[in-house]
């Protein structure tokens, strides 16, 4: 169970950063759905390794950068906007 939510966190953080450079060299947009789900995955993660090891400040703040993942993709199929 340790190897599973070690993992989680790294594939967390390999998405997260994964997904900041791919906007940051304007291969994806940062207001694309692609985005969002990279965003959405790498924070819950994140959140369930730092849970696990009770690093609370980190497993809250990629519950939030989850959140707000949940509400722009939402807000994306609202408009029915398909960005890369």
């Amino acid at each position: 169970m340790d190897l599973l939510l070690a993992v989680a966190g790294w594939l967390g953080a390999a998405l997260l950063l994964a997904g900041y450079a791919l906007v940051s060299s304007s291969r994806l947009s940062g207001d694309g759905t692609a985005y969002q789900l990279i965003n959405l995955g790498g924070s819950l993660g994140l959140m369930i390794n730092s849970a696990y090891n009770a690093a609370w400040p980190s497993a809250g703040l990629n519950l939030v950068w989850a959140a707000i993942g949940v509400v722009a993709l939402v807000k994306l199929a609202r408009i029915g906007t398909v960005k890369k």
